[in-house]
């Protein structure tokens, strides 16, 4: 489920119900003039924008249009140890080598 940033505020409103804007700024750790000008529809800097998401108990991913990473879906890494004999560039090629083999190896899993 996508949810639009522009919501954010409203969602703010409806969260913190009869708890004061000073009492929900200090729980999210924000400012209250910044938790007040998000509730009036200004969009976040990333840090408040993360914050209030953990507040709110939503995952940023669905303001993003993203979808959520799935368990086992690690973030494709390269180790090489680094010998003299091993120049940057042919270092370099072989990360981007594996890197494209692993994200083939999703294409094919996902079909």
């Amino acid at each position: 489920m996508t949810l639009h940033i522009e919501k954010l505020g409203e969602m703010i409103v409806e969260r913190r119900g009869t708890l004061g804007i000073r009492a929900a700024a200090k729980e999210i750790g924000i400012s209250p003039a910044t938790l007040s000008r998000i509730e009036n529809g200004n969009v976040p800097d990333l840090a408040t924008f993360a914050a209030i998401c953990q507040w709110l108990g939503k995952d940023p991913n669905q303001f993003l249009g993203m979808q959520p990473a799935k368990p086992g879906d690690e973030a494709p890494t390269v180790h090489l140890r680094k010998k003299k004999t091993t120049s940057v560039d042919t270092a370099t090629a072989l990360g981007g080598l594996i890197l494209a083999a692993q994200e083939a190896l999703r294409d094919i899993e996902n079909l």
